[in-house]
């Protein structure tokens, strides 16, 4: 009798052992089965608006809700921080860009995470440019007569915080421009605007999406775009190097992440979801139209491109001597 209970303890461990991996694609068949959250780093970003869109179509696609967590402030590390500590199920995501992906490891001495190591790329969402824009009372019409009143008044330009494409662009247009202009560093984008809105600062280095409604107005006005030649989601501004700015590239880049170690049967089913909607042509079009392209890549596209743009802001960020201040 002992010889037989042992022997059908092994046959139902057997069993079990066998049936682990059906297990595992049957959960991430019911993935999501609670609602997800998207963390992003302040009302009014770029991040914020991108998370909201693409969680709207999530959860009409999952008929589960999506929560924008914004955690402004620190360039975006907070909310990756939470998301790289969080349980590696795939219901925390961060909106990455290269505030907290790339130039954090810089910036910060003792930053709580490093990007390649303890996140899970999901895909790179959508790319753009910064608008070069200026209060309407700035006297200075062209990017060239913004460098020339640089040289005669003290001039400072706002950022999204420290780290940011926003402040990186900036250092750029210092460097190229051979001017000084002081960096005022701001918890979002969103407040970034405001600050040029209400005539704290000049200047200031934003996505269209961010001043999408301001540039329709009137209320700030765009010099340059950061790039070689125009951005075809805004061709009626002028790119840097048409402005008499050349070298101020930099591309405004957005990817979602999930928390390392995250089943990749569930990171498989966020990217194929996810791309799914940044592919659908109505999707790239209203993108188009607030100033971004959908840029749909594999989770190996986007760990590529990040590797490559530590590899380029690095040594600017160390020749410059930026810090998180």
């Amino acid at each position: 009798m002992r010889n037989l209970s042992v022997l059908l303890q092994g046959i139902v461990l057997a069993a079990a052992v066998i049936a682990m991996p059906a297990l595992a694609a049957e959960s991430a068949d019911q993935f999501p089965s609670k609602p997800i959250r998207i963390m992003g780093q302040g009302a009014g970003s770029t991040a914020d608006y991108l998370s909201r869109y693409i969680g709207h179509r999530l959860t009409e696609r999952w008929n589960q809700p999506v929560v924008i967590d914004n955690r402004a402030g620190a360039g975006g590390t907070l909310s990756a921080d939470v998301v790289a500590k969080a349980a590696p199920d795939g219901y925390s995501l961060v909106m990455g860009h290269a505030g907290p992906m790339v130039s954090a490891v810089s910036l910060y001495k003792n930053l709580p995470y490093d990007p390649l190591k303890d996140f899970a790329p999901i895909t790179k969402t959508a790319s753009l440019v910064t608008v070069l824009v200026v209060h309407p009372s700035v006297p200075a019409n062209t990017a060239l007569e913004l460098v020339a009143l640089a040289k005669q008044r003290n001039l400072a330009y706002a950022s999204a915080g420290n780290g940011t494409i926003s402040h990186l662009t900036g250092e750029l247009f210092k460097q190229v421009a051979k001017v000084n202009v002081q960096h005022v560093p701001y918890k979002s984008a969103g407040f970034a605007l405001t600050s040029v809105l209400s005539g704290e600062t000049q200047v200031s280095f934003l996505s269209p999406i961010t001043a999408y409604a301001q540039l329709k107005s009137g209320k700030v006005r765009a010099l340059a775009v950061s790039s070689k030649e125009r951005f075809i989601a805004v061709p009626d501004i002028p790119s840097a190097t048409e402005a008499g700015i050349p070298g101020m590239e930099a591309e405004l880049w957005f990817g979602l992440f999930t928390t390392a170690k995250t089943p990749k049967a569930i990171v498989a089913k966020l990217h194929r979801e996810i791309t799914g909607i940044l592919s659908a042509a109505e999707v790239k079009e209203a993108l188009l139209k607030r100033g971004a392209i959908a840029t749909p890549s594999t989770p190996e596209e986007l760990t590529q491109w990040v590797k490559s743009e530590l590899a380029k802001w690095t040594p600017i960020i160390k020749a410059s001597s930026i810090r998180a201040d």
